[in-house]
């Protein structure tokens, strides 16, 4: 057997997620039955993270194992090629050791949140952004932000149906800068509790209208629990920009 890794890209609107269900489409789903329409073979591909319905995925790392020898370069041909009625696309394809797995060798993965803020709506980029109408404060989430930076009991940031077997986390960054009309935040640490970055992002939010300060993420964040924290920020605004190996 082989193991090839891929990196991918993909629009996160039409699916339920990285992760096979019974209930819609999923990215993982596709990129298996176009590996099975390219060598016959019925595999299981592991994803780097299981992003939810409508995330996207700028550099997506995942793995799979496959009897047929041949190249990265005709995988990721011939993938594409089986992927081209999907938003799905295959960037680059490699042969790798046994001892690679997307999920459990990764170091760190790094995500990005974009915000259009701005008083008009998008037209090009919906259901690519998170669409804020009022002018925030962008320096104020960014300090506001470094409370949550380090290693921290993160309850009030997971989701109520996480099932991470700890709350303990290590964010090593967490910056939030404005790039014209949208604001990014940027997020890395080697692994994310489930809506982790979408509810720090949400809270944030709150400081840069002005209704919550620094202090306030604080609270929040000391208090171990997902009512003490801001809202949910909606999905469509969040990237999985890419993920480091050894």
């Amino acid at each position: 057997m082989t193991r090839y890794k891929l990196v991918l890209e993909y629009d996160g609107a039409p699916f339920v997620g990285w992760q096979r269900q019974d209930n819609g489409p999923s990215v993982q789903g596709e990129v298996e039955a176009a590996v099975a329409a390219f060598c016959g073979e019925q595999v299981n591909v592991y994803g780097a993270g299981r992003t939810d319905s409508g995330v996207h995925a700028l550099g997506q790392v995942a793995h799979f194992d496959i009897g047929r020898e041949t190249t990265g370069d005709t995988v990721r041909d011939a993938l594409n090629h089986y992927l081209r009625k999907a938003p799905v696309t295959i960037l680059d394809a490699a042969v790798v050791g046994d001892d690679f797995h997307a999920r459990f060798t990764a170091e760190r993965r790094h995500y990005l949140y974009r915000i259009l803020n701005r008083r008009p709506p998008p037209a090009l980029d919906r259901d690519k952004v998170w669409w804020v109408p009022k002018i925030v404060d962008v320096e104020a989430m960014h300090d506001a932000a470094q409370v949550l930076v380090g290693p921290h009991d993160f309850s009030s940031f997971r989701a109520t149906s996480c099932q991470a077997k700890s709350p303990e986390k290590t964010l090593d960054r967490l910056d939030v800068m404005r790039d014209g009309a949208e604001i990014h935040v940027t997020a890395t640490s080697q692994s994310f509790l489930h809506h982790q970055v979408r509810n720090m992002v949400g809270t944030l939010m709150l400081v840069g209208d002005g209704r919550w300060t620094a202090g306030d993420v604080q609270v929040a964040l000391d208090a171990r629990d997902r009512a003490a924290a801001g809202p949910t920020a909606p999905p469509e605004g969040l990237y999985l920009v890419g993920v480091d190996y050894p």
